[in-house]
């Protein structure tokens, strides 16, 4: 594609200010990163079931701090990544890091629903993301209103 000025179309998918390829390569690979960890931080050591000694019954392996933490970091993960690519192209970024992310450590899973798990995971993260995509694109769209 080219752009108006006759050049190569530099514009980030999904919406976004016109950036170099490499600039967007280097960005994308940042949120992609910063998903990941937002995993491998919060639930990837954990693979520890609580028992509770008095009813004999499992839970776990995750708390609800490292659930709020994960969709608290995750979410910072997705307004950054907006601001620095577009929502939807972050969207994207962020559910297959993620996604993938937990694949690698739910894949040894002797019982093999991990792949229910990584798309359950993978639907969970791209409908969140892209609520709080959405959320960003009307507030933005109301400020430049104001704005003009």
């Amino acid at each position: 594609m080219t752009s108006s000025t006759g050049g190569p179309d530099q514009s980030v998918p999904g919406g976004g200010a016109p950036r170099g390829r490499a600039s967007v390569a280097w960005r994308t690979a940042l949120v992609a990163v910063l998903s990941a960890a937002c995993w491998f931080a919060w639930f990837g050591w954990d693979t520890t079931y609580q028992v509770d000694p008095a009813t004999g019954v499992a839970s776990g392996p995750y708390e609800a701090w490292q659930v709020l933490g994960c969709v608290l970091s995750l979410a910072a993960v997705v307004v950054l990544g907006s601001l620095v690519l577009g929502p939807w192209w972050t969207v994207l970024t962020v559910t297959v890091a993620f996604t993938v992310a937990f694949a690698v450590t739910a894949s040894s899973d002797e019982t093999g629903l991990w792949g229910v798990g990584a798309m359950l995971v993978a639907f969970g993260v791209a409908a969140g993301s892209t609520v709080l995509a959405l959320v960003m694109m009307v507030v933005a769209s109301r400020r430049r209103a104001r704005a003009a």
